[in-house]
C-alpha cells in the first residue's frame, strides 16, 4: 500500500481502517515494536518518540535525547484530521 491508498489528508483519523494507519505510520518512518504492536517509535535528528495507538486517542511521549530533560507527552482524538495530527506529532516537541 502507498500514499496514494491513503483517505484525503483533511479526513478524520477515524476514518482510517487500521492497516491504513499503519502505512500511514511506515510512510512517515515510524517502526512498529514486535511485542506491543499498539506502539510505534520514530527518531529524528533532534527528537525521538513513542506512538501509541490508544482505543480513543493516539498519544505520543517524546523521549529525551539529553539526561536533564523530560519526557514530553501529548494526545491526539481521532476526531483530527490526520494532516492535522501528522502536522503537531511530526514536527517534534
Amino acid at each position: 500500500m502507498t500514499e496514494s491508498y491513503l483517505p484525503d489528508p483533511k479526513t478524520p483519523l477515524y476514518n482510517h481502517p487500521l492497516p491504513q494507519i499503519e502505512q500511514w505510520l511506515l510512510n512517515l518512518g515510524c517502526h512498529q515494536d514486535t511485542q506491543d504492536l499498539h506502539l510505534w517509535r520514530i527518531e529524528r535528528a533532534q527528537w525521538k518518540a513513542e506512538i501509541w495507538l490508544d482505543v480513543e486517542e493516539l498519544s505520543v511521549v517524546y523521549v529525551p535525547l539529553a539526561p536533564n530533560e523530560r519526557d514530553i507527552q501529548r494526545t491526539f482524538k481521532y476526531s483530527l484530521s490526520r494532516q492535522d495530527i501528522e502536522d503537531a506529532v511530526f514536527s517534534g516537541p
